[in-house]
């Protein structure tokens, strides 16, 4: 998530910044029983992501007020999660979620830790895997992952950057959209997290590795849950060798030996730059970011100087 305060005003005329949010978390705490006093806000980015003081609370403000199928999809997630004993983020006992307040989605979620840290690749792998062989029951109603239509969204909602870029983006898509159709995918096909990566994988306080950010879960051939950890090692360096061979070795299949593998991290990786193309704008860090990996998709050069976001 991109830091910055800038939003503009959405259904009750609240506006996405850090005092509106404000507004909304007080309404929000109050209607299910929590104390907000105190509350720090973490992050406003796509999400304003407070800390409660009261208890080991985060809670989610949704930018978008268009998610409210997707958190309630997400909640549904993790109360199954929680039955099957599958190590996730956990929403509070007895606290009716998603609520709407003056037009935002907030979710409650139980603190992981107090401080932000991240599992190892090897942990990651072993959720995944524990993860893929779970059956999912119908009753989560989970959509099919459909990534030419979530990047063609994406791509459309482009305002902040030239039409040249958009329209190199959009040509790239075209073009990947074909190659994807021909995939042959050797992954059995299933729920993914859709999300998969180091960055959604926390150490909760007593130790143990736990799946965060449950709201893209999806059904899809499970390579899409591979691609982001094998881009970061392959293309950007943001693992090393060793992490890496860590994580194959404990998933047990190696995606950069899959033919279909260059097509996959193509796409994932245009939908990585789309997404930076909507915090264009929001801080000069996005928008230098922005334009050094639109300039690497068109020389095929210099993506091991690409930042995390």
């Amino acid at each position: 998530m991109i830091s910055g305060s800038g939003g503009g005003p959405h259904d009750g005329g609240t506006e996405f910044t850090a005092e509106g949010v404000a507004v909304v978390l007080r309404e929000a705490c109050e209607a299910a029983g929590l104390d907000a006093t105190g509350a720090e806000l973490l992050r406003l980015g796509s999400n304003a992501v407070y800390r409660l003081a009261s208890l080991p609370v985060i809670v989610r403000i949704a930018r978008d007020p268009a998610v409210l199928t997707e958190m309630e999809r997400a909640v549904g997630v993790a109360r199954w999660l929680e039955a099957v004993d599958f190590p996730a983020t956990r929403v509070p006992a007895g606290i009716a979620q998603p609520v709407v307040v003056r037009g935002l989605v907030v979710t409650f979620w139980e603190s992981v830790q107090e401080r932000e840290e991240y599992a190892t690749l090897g942990e990651v792998a072993d959720l995944l895997r524990q993860l893929h062989w779970l059956e999912e029951p119908e009753s989560l109603g989970l959509p099919y992952f459909d990534p030419m239509a979530k990047l063609s969204a994406s791509l459309g909602g482009l305002d902040a950057v030239s039409e040249e870029d958009r329209s190199f983006l959009e040509e790239r898509a075209v073009r990947l959209a074909k190659e994807y159709d021909r995939l042959d995918f050797v992954l059995p096909f299933g729920m993914i997290h859709g999300d998969a990566n180091i960055g959604n994988v926390l150490r909760h306080r007593d130790g143990h590795a736990v799946l965060i950010d449950l709201d893209g879960f999806a059904l899809a051939p499970r390579e899409w849950d591979l691609i982001l950890t094998t881009l970061y090692y392959d293309r950007y360096g943001w693992h090393t060798k060793a992490e890496y061979a860590e994580f194959v070795h404990r998933y047990g299949f190696d995606l950069m030996n899959w033919p279909g593998y260059e097509t996959l991290a193509d796409l994932r990786e245009l939908m990585m730059v789309a997404w930076l193309g909507h915090q264009v704008g929001t801080s000069e860090r996005s928008t230098a970011e922005f334009a050094r990996r639109v300039r690497s998709l068109r020389t095929g050069e210099g993506r091991d100087s690409w930042s995390p976001f």
